[in-house]
């Protein structure tokens, strides 16, 4: 029984820096390389950065990618790595674009996997199942492959997938069994969601007793707009053992030794198996020598909290959005409030204190125990403080307009929202905004006003949820003997947008206990009024909280991008008409 050594390599590609990933390539390759590796692995779409969305359009574009991954497998080799097998994702093509008028049936934009192999590309595999739901828009960019790629790298075949192949029953999978392969590569580009590592472990258990085969699966890590990739990587084998798996949110080399199956006498080059596919089969040659020495163990780590896991997946998010964009600081408004604060916290793990700006913006509403609590804040964890009251601004406008109620309270907002973009042309600063998820649902928020920001770390963040991360954070911090960053007011006292006299957010709003069930239920569970009755929740409630939701997409759909960690993000999840008569109750 042959053992090769596997080398899975979670990296953090860039969308549309073909020069950039590829040296990332390079350089993990090299380290794959010292650890004695005998194929290596990288994610979904590698050399492109993954999703390219309306880039697979652009025929330059996707020259650019084809040219990169010859090059790719050239300065491989010249680097001293081409005996070393290398499997890449990058975007192909073998037609014109599916919406161009010369297309051709069968034939357009490939999400692909080449084997590079000696300075050449070996084999190629283009993806089967193509996702067309939740953030996945591939039917629009991709035609799907109809061939499985199965490669004999030192005395074992080896079959290549791609991501969405795993989470469906049949196709690559059941036919890697039909074809005897003895290892699955499966090569990913999969979004975070909260508990899908949960459902992954099992997913890749039965992909591999359906390939009767151990599955090697390697999945990207970093930011990318609204989608954050946690990682993840590992090793299954076909009875369900669990070789290795790789930490979440950070880059990393996952080295393991595998025992597999050898190959059989060598099949025809092209022979045509069940569910309409075909296996062509290519070989390398040449491997590195197996190592010496002990065996290769990549290890295991334990799962995490939720809460550890949301925190670290929403700094990832921000962290990267912030740098691949190349803002050089961000900038918040700091209202002593649990919100801003947990953006602030989130803005300093992800970039250091001194690249993080918050602004108190108090008015005469204020109280003084939220500049208190903003201060604190600012001094807990070092990040730039400064005080800019907007009073003085908030008259001059009303001497010159005559505004009651609501408008008083919007036009306030409104001036913050100027303030803080004034600092960002100024300064260069991206401005953060700080609206919860459950805030968004229901249009609790001042359109131009704290609505206002480049990106927002807590959009799809509940305001329940948002208390849990506060705590968690704080205690984690006094567990490593650190100064918690998040002030005890912030989080006890009710929460207020501090517009008109003591005024409440549960004037307005159920208490959130009542409301983000109903809104989880409503939005990412797509319960209509009936189901939530049947949950359990006061009719008269419900129809006030759908109203809510129902008439605040406008707002919704000009908010600031960020970080997705549900099923269901306002945005590339939930695609709603904003002209809309249907209501729930009628």
């Amino acid at each position: 029984m042959p053992t090769l050594r596997l080398a899975l390599c979670q990296v953090n590609p860039t969308v549309g820096d073909t020069a950039g990933n590829a040296e990332l390539i390079r350089a993990w390759t090299r380290r794959a390389a010292d650890a004695g590796a005998q194929l290596v692995a990288f994610p979904e779409m590698v050399l492109t950065g993954y999703p390219v969305e309306d880039l697979v359009f652009r025929r330059s574009f996707v020259a650019a990618s084809q040219a990169a991954l010859r090059q790719l497998a050239a300065d491989l080799a010249a680097d001293g790595l081409g005996d070393l097998p290398v499997v890449v994702g990058y975007l192909d093509a073998d037609g014109p674009p599916q919406v161009s008028g010369d297309a051709q049936p069968g034939r357009g934009a490939r999400n692909a996997a080449a084997l590079l192999h000696r300075g050449g590309v070996v084999a190629h595999y283009f993806k089967h199942h193509l996702p067309n739901y939740g953030v996945f828009d591939e039917d629009r960019y991709f035609v799907p492959g109809d061939t499985l790629t199965v490669v004999r790298v030192g005395g074992v075949d080896v079959a290549l997938t791609i991501c969405e192949d795993l989470w469906q029953a049949g196709g690559p999978f059941a036919v890697a069994r039909q074809a005897g392969v003895g290892l699955v590569v499966n090569i990913n580009g999969s979004p975070y969601e909260l508990n899908k590592d949960d459902v992954r472990l099992p997913l890749v258990r039965r992909r591999a007793a359906e390939a009767g085969a151990p599955i090697a699966y390697v999945n990207m890590v970093g930011g990318q707009d609204e989608l954050v990739f946690e990682g993840d990587s590992m090793i299954v084998t076909p009875d369900g053992d669990l070789l290795t798996r790789a930490p979440q949110f950070v880059e990393h080399l996952l080295v393991h030794d595998v025992d597999l199956a050898g190959a059989g006498p060598h099949a025809a080059d092209t022979e045509d198996l069940a569910d309409g596919m075909r296996v062509v089969r290519r070989t390398v040659e040449v491997v590195p020598a197996a190592p010496t020495g002990p065996a290769a163990d990549g290890g295991t780590l334990a799962p995490v909290a939720d809460e550890a896991e949301v925190w670290q997946a929403l700094v990832l998010g921000l962290r990267d959005y912030v740098n691949k964009n190349r803002f050089p600081s961000v900038v918040l408004g700091l209202s002593g409030g649990i919100d801003s604060a947990v953006v602030a916290a989130l803005a300093v793990d992800a970039l250091g204190p001194r690249r993080v700006v918050g602004v108190s913006l108090p008015s005469q509403h204020s109280s003084e125990h939220s500049r208190a609590d903003a201060e604190d804040l600012a001094k807990r964890t070092g990040l730039d403080y400064r005080v800019e009251p907007i009073q003085p601004m908030v008259d001059t406008f009303l001497a010159n307009i005559s505004l009651s109620g609501v408008a008083v309270e919007n036009l306030q907002a409104r001036v913050r929202g100027v303030i803080l973009m004034a600092l960002s042309n100024q300064e260069g600063h991206l401005v953060l905004t700080t609206g919860n998820k459950s805030e968004l649902a229901v249009g609790y928020s001042t359109l131009y006003g704290d609505s206002v920001g480049g990106f927002n770390p807590v959009k799809d963040v509940w305001k329940t949820l948002i208390w849990r991360l506060a705590k968690w954070r704080n205690a984690d911090a006094a567990r490593r003997y650190e100064t918690p960053p998040i002030p005890e007011n912030s989080i006890g006292k009710p929460p207020s947008a501090e517009l008109s006299p003591g005024q409440l957010d549960s004037d307005s709003l159920p208490d959130y206990d009542v409301l983000d069930p109903i809104l989880i239920g409503y939005v990412d569970g797509d319960l209509g009024r009936a189901g939530l009755i049947e949950s359990g929740h006061d009719p008269a409630v419900v129809d006030k909280v759908l109203r809510l939701v129902d008439t605040a997409e406008y707002k919704r759909r000009q908010s600031a991008p960020g970080t997705k960690i549900s099923m269901k993000a306002f945005g590339r999840d939930r695609r709603l008409p904003i002209t809309n008569r249907w209501r729930e109750d009628g």
